[in-house]
């Protein structure tokens, strides 16, 4: 059994991140095909070497001890590695966290995932498995969802992970299709 915190999922699996991870996060940044619907994943190495190390792990594990000791996990954030089961590989990400210029609750799900898997169903069941465990386990009553309007692939996900469009939305000069998922 990992030491590290799981979701399971069909084909892949979710994992927090590790420091090892910087090398394949850092090469999925880079792929145009992600960096061209998140421009700010993009950064240097150092940089992305950075927020790993004193950011997003140092927030993962405070997410997680939150859900643990059974209180809310407020604006703390979770960012989870898409692991393809069969190979191991660290094949995108899948994260969540407050997005400012969404409605409250600003609860925001967010992935990417290589050029190499898409059209596999493994950002589906990844989105799916987040969803499940943050309603199951993290106290959350609601989750909103975002593409851009030509982000025909990621709009594809939300809709099939069952989130229910709102209409469009600006946020930071961008307008993006807007869904949200409420608990059941």
């Amino acid at each position: 059994m990992s030491p590290y915190f799981t979701i399971d999922c069909k084909d892949v699996f979710l994992r927090e991140y590790r420091n090892e991870d910087l090398d394949e996060l850092h090469a999925l940044t880079m792929q145009p095909e992600i960096h061209t619907f998140l421009p700010g994943w993009n950064v240097s190495k150092e940089q992305r070497a950075d927020w790993l190390a004193n950011y997003e792990i140092p927030g993962n594990h405070a997410f997680l001890e939150q859900v643990k000791e059974g209180l809310p996990v407020g604006d703390l954030r979770l960012r989870l590695g898409i692991i393809h089961k069969e190979s191991g590989a660290f094949i995108g990400w899948c994260c969540t966290g407050p997005k400012e210029g969404l409605p409250q609750p600003n609860r925001e799900v967010m992935y990417a995932i290589s050029k190499d898997h898409r059209g596999k169903g493994y950002t589906s069941q990844a989105v799916g498995g987040l969803t499940n465990y943050l309603f199951e386990h993290a106290g959350v009553e609601a989750l909103n969802a975002i593409a851009l309007p030509y982000n025909i692939c990621s709009i594809k996900v939300i809709q099939r992970c069952g989130f229910v469009y709102k209409g469009q939305i600006e946020i930071e000069n961008d307008t993006y299709e807007h869904y949200t998922l409420n608990k059941r």
